[in-house]
């Protein structure tokens, strides 16, 4: 099926021109009723470079790492086919690859993210999720995570390669957000091919927001090529102190990223404008000065998904 998308601002790869970074009202619009949003070419082609690149080194870490050694924990494996295949990486900022902060501070993410959450946006997850090259196995029909929709809860998915029809891409069911699914009787009922359902064909750099609650998955596959996408959910502050699962300790240990990684952004592009972040000022962190020290902050609770197979630990595709 076709993808129907919203015209959309973009900053692709080539010369710099002056975009505005936040969304449109037709794009927020799109988002609410379908529950996704494509943004092609939104990533710069040298901030992409650095995130490949530091995906690379991710990877290769967590494969150097002793199942027992302590840091293995955000590395998460899988076996299949008889073999152990890594998945993802979480917790990506402290992981000694300043991309990632550069990406969190960038205009490109935080427009959106103040477009969708308000100024008051949390970052609260950061990981890498990729199917390794002859690794293409199914992740089944499920929900992020479901909540009172009181406020928008969303990943934005960076694409670092491209994801193809035929060979595995994203199946999305638009609209299907606005409620709890039973994925199991969905999965049953339709397989792959439920009504509605759109195959989201994305090139590397670009963008793919999705609310937590859109059903999503993808079949398996074989012979596929390597494919890495980088997720960051983000919520209201005012989402999280009034339905959890997290404190207001927690969410301002979250918010004491955003600094390190406007700092990053701009290191990394001097030449560029920067994000003008106007959190309120009684959820503006102190600027510890130890960067270091705010790079990981671990979550210890999650919010509950729909998932068939896979229980209900959160799960980005």
């Amino acid at each position: 099926m076709t993808i129907v998308e919203p015209d959309a601002p973009t900053t692709g790869t080539a010369a710099p021109v002056a975009v505005e970074h936040h969304l449109t009202p037709e794009q927020v619009r799109f988002f609410d009723e379908h529950g996704y949003l494509v943004l092609r070419g939104r990533i710069p082609g040298p901030t992409l470079a650095r995130l490949q690149a530091a995906a690379d080194g991710w990877i290769a870490d967590g494969r150097a790492l002793g199942e027992d050694d302590p840091a293995a924990s955000d590395y998460q494996w899988a076996t299949r086919g008889g073999s152990r295949r890594m998945f993802r990486v979480d917790y990506l900022h402290g992981k000694g690859r300043p991309a990632s902060l550069e990406l969190l501070g960038s205009p490109e993410v935080l427009g959106i993210a103040e477009s969708l959450a308000g100024p008051d946006f949390v970052p609260t997850y950061e990981s890498l999720v990729f199917k390794d090259e002859g690794d293409g196995a199914a992740i089944d029909w499920h929900q992020d995570a479901v909540h009172p929709r009181t406020h928008r809860i969303f990943n934005i998915d960076v694409y670092l390669d491209a994801s193809r029809a035929g060979e595995g891409a994203l199946r999305v069911a638009p609209g299907s957000h606005l409620a709890p699914v039973d994925v199991c009787q969905l999965q049953e009922e339709f397989g792959w091919d439920a009504p509605g359902v759109i195959q989201v064909e994305l090139e590397p750099g670009d963008v793919l927001v999705h609310d937590v609650m859109v059903v999503h998955g993808s079949e398996a596959v074989t012979g596929n090529r390597l494919r890495r996408t980088i997720y960051y959910e983000f919520r209201a502050a005012e989402q999280i102190l009034a339905e959890g699962p997290w404190d207001a300790e927690w969410v301002d240990r979250r918010l004491r990223l955003l600094p390190v990684a406007l700092r990053e952004h701009a290191r990394a592009n001097p030449d560029a404008t920067g994000f003008a972040w106007h959190v309120d000022p009684a959820l503006r962190p102190d600027d510890s000065g130890d960067d270091a020290a705010e790079l990981r902050i671990a979550h210890l609770v999650h919010s509950p998904g729909s998932y068939c197979s896979a229980g209900s630990v959160p799960f980005t595709d």
